[in-house]
């Protein structure tokens, strides 16, 4: 099959968050099955020619949306994996170095209809059209409004970040038929890009089994749960995987000591590493708890920065955080870690080299999400071999489960309810385990890390997706 992946990042072309280390990564698990997957996004000012050798497919041209002329030029590059990137180009809205920005509306409205115009001059051409987040959700409208020839795929990755719009934007962008026009059997249309992608694709996934229930709920639903409702008969859940190459312990670059899951005594010169690198003092039987997130609601700092004075009080753990986001929560983080100088350290920044020395040393690896779609950071330790704890929500629920009292099953610790007291006793649970039961915990490590939670499974689900979507669909391809 011939299948083309369209989202605004890639890992290592342009990052932000997880989006792009599946968009990085599931095309080339798709590629391994012998399918032909490229994948198309903007070009961003960021993405340096002298990194990625680049060609010009296309020399730049003019177009028209909503009423206005705009350049367009089509670039491409690949990935170190051999997968083919086309690369949009437009200075106005992509030259920048910035990915997401103030005018990211309007910026994501022309790429949606820039992609429309190319497909045809790729010079190779689709059965699948696989569009991700709201950022590509317009161009799913567009290509069952306008009969295109491609099958559609649309991914939610994160339902809470929709492309929201007003009235205004549908007026001065010509798009007002666009809104108005959908099946009477719907519901309306919230104004957002997003709803638009739900709403006309022919398969509509989300990253993880659990999630997509949860989304067709009022509570996790958005706002969108309606819409979701409406096309439920078209929705799946696919729980994410991780590229076992990058994220593999007994050839990372990132960390001090080599190790896998019969070699752990290594793993123990990382945790002395982490602790010396980030000024905790070196002690092996200190519960050294990581995590690289976010800053924000959604990853449960909220009832964290609650949790941390009985957890300061109750265990003797140490913390390393890494993470930038929301304010608020990054100076809570500053002002915990002035208080507790010996048991946290805090990083407010985007380093990819400490995040894997976080994973490679710490003991277990904290996810307290309000939700999560899926969660990338639990399937990483796992790999790494720390114990994930964990709110029972989204992918968590599908790749975390409680260990068992004697701790022959399960691979980590979880809790339900959304509240700090459920948190320190999660917290309390695994700090207790890891001081009483050294030689159990060490069979509990070498077990998780045989587990697998790389891209294969996950990529022979879209395989059979995009099979079933051909065979519903019964486009006609030359």
């Amino acid at each position: 099959m011939n299948v083309l992946f369209i989202a605004s990042e890639a890992t290592p072309l342009a990052k932000v968050g997880g989006l792009a280390d599946v968009i990085g990564s599931l095309p080339k698990a798709l590629r391994e099955l012998g399918h032909d997957v490229r994948i198309i996004m903007p070009k961003y000012g960021s993405i340096n020619a002298d990194n990625y050798p680049i060609t010009t497919l296309k020399p730049s041209f003019k177009f028209s949306i909503s009423g206005k002329t705009q350049n367009i030029g089509l670039k491409m590059t690949s990935l170190q994996n051999n997968v083919p990137v086309y690369l949009v180009e437009n200075q106005r809205y992509f030259g920048s170095s910035k990915i997401y920005s103030e005018n990211e509306l309007e910026s994501f409205l022309f790429f949606c209809r820039a992609v429309i115009e190319l497909l045809p001059q790729l010079g190779w051409r689709p059965e699948i059209v696989h569009c991700h987040d709201w950022h590509t959700a317009l161009i799913v409208m567009w290509l069952k409004k306008e009969q295109n020839p491609y099958s559609s795929v649309f991914t939610i990755h994160n339902l809470a970040y929709q492309g929201s719009i007003d009235k205004s934007f549908l007026v001065n962008n010509d798009l007002e038929k666009d809104w108005s026009d959908y099946p009477s059997n719907a519901p309306k249309l919230p104004l957002n890009f997003m709803s638009q992608g739900i709403l006309w694709a022919d398969l509509i996934t989300t990253v993880s089994e659990t999630y997509a229930k949860e989304i067709l709920t009022s509570e996790y639903g958005e706002n969108l749960n309606d819409i979701l409702n409406y096309r439920k008969e078209s929705l799946l859940g696919i729980v994410n995987g991780i590229d076992y190459k990058e994220y593999n312990p007994n050839d990372d670059p990132y960390i001090p000591a080599k190790y896998d899951a019969f070699n752990l005594d290594n793993r123990m010169k990382n945790k002395l590493a982490l602790q010396r690198k980030v000024q905790l003092s070196e002690t092996p039987t200190i519960p050294l708890i990581g995590m690289v997130q976010r800053l924000d609601e959604q990853k449960g700092f909220d009832i964290f920065g609650k949790a941390i004075e009985p957890i300061m009080n109750e265990t003797n753990a140490q913390f390393v955080i890494l993470g930038r986001g929301r304010k608020e929560y990054e100076d809570m983080l500053r002002e915990t870690a002035s208080k507790y100088p010996q048991r946290i350290s805090v990083f407010i920044d985007f380093d990819n080299a400490l995040a894997h020395l976080i994973y490679a040393g710490c003991d277990m690896f904290l996810m307290p999400s309000r939700f999560e779609p899926c969660g990338l950071g639990q399937l990483i330790a796992v790999r790494y071999g720390a114990l994930p704890v964990v709110r029972h929500t989204g992918g968590l629920v599908d790749t975390v489960k409680q260990l068992t009292p004697d701790l022959r099953k399960g691979n980590g610790f979880v809790f339900r309810e959304y509240n700090a007291e459920a948190l320190v006793a999660a917290i309390k649970q695994a700090a207790d385990i890891y001081k009483n039961q050294k030689s159990s915990w060490q069979q509990v490590m070498q077990r998780i890390m045989n587990l697998d939670f790389s891209w294969q499974a996950s990529a022979l689900k879209y395989e059979a997706a995009y099979k079933k979507v051909l065979e519903t669909t019964k486009h006609a391809y030359s």
